[in-house]
Formats: structure tokens, C-alpha cells, sequence
């Protein structure tokens, strides 16, 4: 399995916690590799303006891994917030460079006033996003056609992520690790993080931190590191049962408790989310990504693909080509 690529862009006086909590909780999120290891689910890359360390607001200094020009092909992009956004310049480059890569990437997501960068190419337009509630008037007021609720901590709108809170940058990792791995794969993360609310009170139920500790998720763990290996080959049930060393009516029932889902439509999950990655590289063709995940009728492809994201896989294909020419132009910021 090759770890997803997740840029996390920083700028002088960017906010800190916004760069360094989804790099520590991405860290985190890993599968058993069957060996006694573990398998990383993500590579993040600290990305700069420019190859000069930049220094976030409260004094801590950064040195980029690569600049926006070097910047490696990127899964996911988050866009940390912070005071430098209130220059234009910043903001304007930004946003070119968002453009730039938006039709290639995966997903985009903002953290608080990191929106400020995304804003302005255009591509929230209409779309339900989140903010520091300080800042949501200056928002609205800036780009009325955002649907902003600042009451949310954390918003997804198609590709699109934003958040609010000063942790939101674990919110948003977390939610990124379920939407790739699994809910149980985050709660994990999220237990090994600590990341719950301790209750004051007995009668507190709801604040109190679910225990997870009695499932078992590390039984499947190399099994789903195993699948992901294995995407291409036959995965029935009896054959997922036979690599778990479980008989297929228990393994079904039991995978079902950790995962949510039943193996069937885990494993389609993996497929599908793999295909989309491997269709945004370069070279790629309808036929050779539905063989390499595993699928070997292109029609079954094609409507598990649309039934999952909405659109065709040859949309994915095309995406870049037939949409350059519509790009959308930068909007000017208003002047404060």
C-alpha cells in the first residue's frame, strides 16, 4: 500500500497547531502489515511559498519540505490559517496555485481563516462551508455566495472540507482517516490521541469517552493491509475468512461490528477510493485501474464508481482537460 500524500501549505505568521495537529494525527493512522509492523496510511509534506522556513504567530519556525512550484502530485491539500492571511499577496498566490492543482487533487480542505485562500478561486461557490466565527460576517460580506454556518466545527461539501476551532486540524484528519480507512481505524487513532471529553459527572453519558478497547480491531488490521495489497485479486468472503483463520458466517458478523459495514461493501469502498486516486495519475486508462482494483467488468466499474461519487470514472479522466478552459477566473478581495 503506498501512502496517500497530503500537503499541509504554511505561510509566515500561520497558525501553528493548524500545521502541526493533522501531521500528528496522521502520523498515527496505520494498518498491521501481518509482520509485527505497521503500514502508514499517509506521507504529509510541510509546503511553503517559497523555500525560506517561514514563522508561524507564535514564534515557532518552519522549514518547508518543498515550495508551491515543487510541491510533489497530492491527494489532499489543507490550507492552514493564520494572521498571514490578511496579506493579499499571500492570499493571491494561494489561490492561483489551489486552481492550479484543484482538478489533479483529491480533496481541498481549510482550517479556520485558511479559507481565505480557497475563497477566491471560486470553487466553494454555492457550497456549505465553516469558519471562526470572528470571521464569518468579513466572509460573507467578502464572498456572499458561500453558504457559511459558523456554528459547525467541520463541513464537507463534495471534495471540499472546511473547519473552525482550534483543533480543528485533529477534527479534520480524523474525518479524513474515516473517510479513507474507516470509522474504527479513526476511533483507534482518535483513542490513541486521547481525543474525547472527560465527563464531570456521573449522569455525563454522553461525555464520556466511548471504550473501544474491547473490539477487535487489531484482529482485522492485517487483514485489511492484506486487502489493500490485494485489491485486484478475487475477495469473497470465504477467501477474506480464510486469510482472518475465521469461519465465513463469523467473520462476517464480526467484521460487521468493527467496521460498519459488511466485507462486500468494505472492500468496495477500498476499490472504488483507490481507482480515484489512480485515475487522476497521468497515463492511466478506464480498463487498466478497473483490472488493477479488482474489477473485471467495466460496466459493474462504471456504476459502482457513479453510485459512490456521482459521476462516471471517465469524468475523472477528463476532469482536467475539459474543465482548464473553465477554470474559473480569481475574484478580486474586497478592499476591508
Amino acid at each position: 500500500m503506498r501512502p496517500k500524500s497530503i500537503g499541509l501549505i504554511g505561510f509566515d505568521q500561520v497558525t501553528a497547531s493548524h500545521l502541526t495537529g493533522p501531521a500528528d494525527t496522521l502520523a498515527v493512522a496505520a494498518l498491521e502489515d501481518g509482520f509485527g509492523g505497521g503500514v502508514s496510511c499517509y506521507r504529509t509534506w510541510t509546503i511553503g511559498l517559497t523555500n525560506k522556513a517561514f514563522t508561524c504567530d507564535g514564534g515557532m519556525v518552519f522549514q518547508p519540505e518543498a515550495t508551491l512550484a515543487t510541491a510533489p502530485p497530492l491527494d489532499t491539500i489543507i490550507v492552514a490559517g493564520g494572521a498571514g492571511l490578511r496579506r493579499r499577496q499571500i492570499c493571491h498566490e494561494l489561490a492561483e496555485w489551489i486552481l492550479s492543482r484543484a482538478y489533479e487533487t483529491r480533496r481541498i480542505a481549510s482550517i479556520c481563516t485558511g479559507i481565505y485562500a480557497l475563497a477566491p478561486t471560486g470553487l466553494l461557490d454555492g457550497r456549505e462551508v465553516t469558519t471562526h466565527w470572528r470571521f464569518a460576517s468579513d466572509l460573507h460580506r467578502r464572498y456572499p455566495a458561500l453558504r457559511i454556518d459558523h456554528k459547525r466545527r467541520l463541513v464537507k461539501d463534495g471534495p471540499f472540507y472546511t473547519g473552525a476551532g482550534l483543533t480543528a486540524g485533529i477534527d479534520l484528519s480524523l474525518a479524513l482517516i474515516e473517510e479513507d480507512y474507516g470509522q474504527q481505524l479513526a476511533l483507534s487513532v482518535g483513542r490513541d490521541l486521547m481525543m474525547y471529553l472527560a465527563a464531570t459527572e456521573p449522569s455525563d453519558v454522553e461525555l464520556r469517552p466511548r471504550d473501544f478497547a474491547s473490539q477487535p480491531i487489531d484482529r482485522f488490521g492485517d487483514l485489511v493491509a492484506w486487502i489493500m495489497r490485494n485489491l485486484n485479486q478475487n475477495l469473497t468472503v470465504e477467501v477474506l475468512a480464510r486469510q482472518a483463520c475465521m469461519c465465513p458466517s463469523h467473520f462476517t458478523r464480526a467484521f460487521k461490528s468493527v467496521f460498519g459495514n459488511t466485507p462486500g461493501e468494505f472492500v468496495e469502498n477500498l476499490r472504488l477510493n483507490e481507482a480515484r486516486r489512480r485515475l487522476s495519475s497521468p497515463g492511466k486508462t478506464l480498463g487498466s485501474v478497473a483490472s488493477s482494483v479488482g474489477f473485471t467488468n467495466a460496466t459493474t466499474f462504471r456504476r459502482a464508481f457513479a453510485r459512490r461519487f456521482g459521476t462516471g470514472p471517465r469524468a475523472c479522466l477528463d476532469l482536467e482537460t475539459t474543465l482548464t478552459a473553465r477554470r474559473p477566473k480569481l475574484k478580486v478581495l474586497a478592499k476591508s
